[in-house]
């Protein structure tokens, strides 16, 4: 059955994945649809907020960690070309982080989440993501879980609109 539900999950997240990349080609993909931006990811115990808009979408990033010092993480922002989906990538590009984390938050404001998914580790060097355990993270407005301070990548996709016939 576990193994099942994770086919599911798999299944679904490529989908939303394919069906916002397919939306984007590379002659349209432009800086009012897509953004990237670096910012520092501050240890210290202290909650700090990141944040990226395109139009009327935002997402945001709330966080407190400790240990280790100043690393550089990217978001990433993005709207499909009809408008539909809003998506937002916050990751550390070197891989795993070394902060500890205390708490993290993530919105995506003037959508409703399609889709998330939290990981303890990013895709580099020849390494495979490792997504955080569904017990680790909670999508909606409840943020209790077993968190073990782990995050190194986080993905959402929203529905910007209701479609109706």
């Amino acid at each position: 059955m576990d193994r099942e539900i994770k086919f599911c999950a798999l299944n679904l997240a490529a989908l939303f994945a394919f069906a916002l990349i397919s939306t984007f080609d590379s002659a349209s993909a432009s800086a009012d649809r897509t953004k990237t931006v670096e910012f520092n990811m501050k240890p210290g115990g202290v909650v700090h907020t990141f944040a990226e808009k395109i139009r009327d979408y935002e997402c945001s990033f709330t966080y407190a960690s400790q240990g280790g010092t100043n690393e550089q993480w990217l978001m990433s922002v993005g709207l499909s070309d009809d408008d539909g989906l809003f998506s937002c990538s916050v990751w550390r590009p070197q891989g795993k982080s070394y902060l500890f984390f205390t708490q993290f938050k993530a919105e995506l404001k003037g959508t409703k989440i399609e889709y998330a998914n939290a990981y303890s580790q990013t895709a580099v060097g020849g390494q495979s993501d490792v997504a955080l355990k569904p017990e680790e993270f909670v999508v909606g407005d409840s943020t209790d879980g077993k968190f073990r301070a782990e995050l190194s990548k986080l993905t959402m996709i929203g529905r910007t609109r209701h479609d109706e016939l």
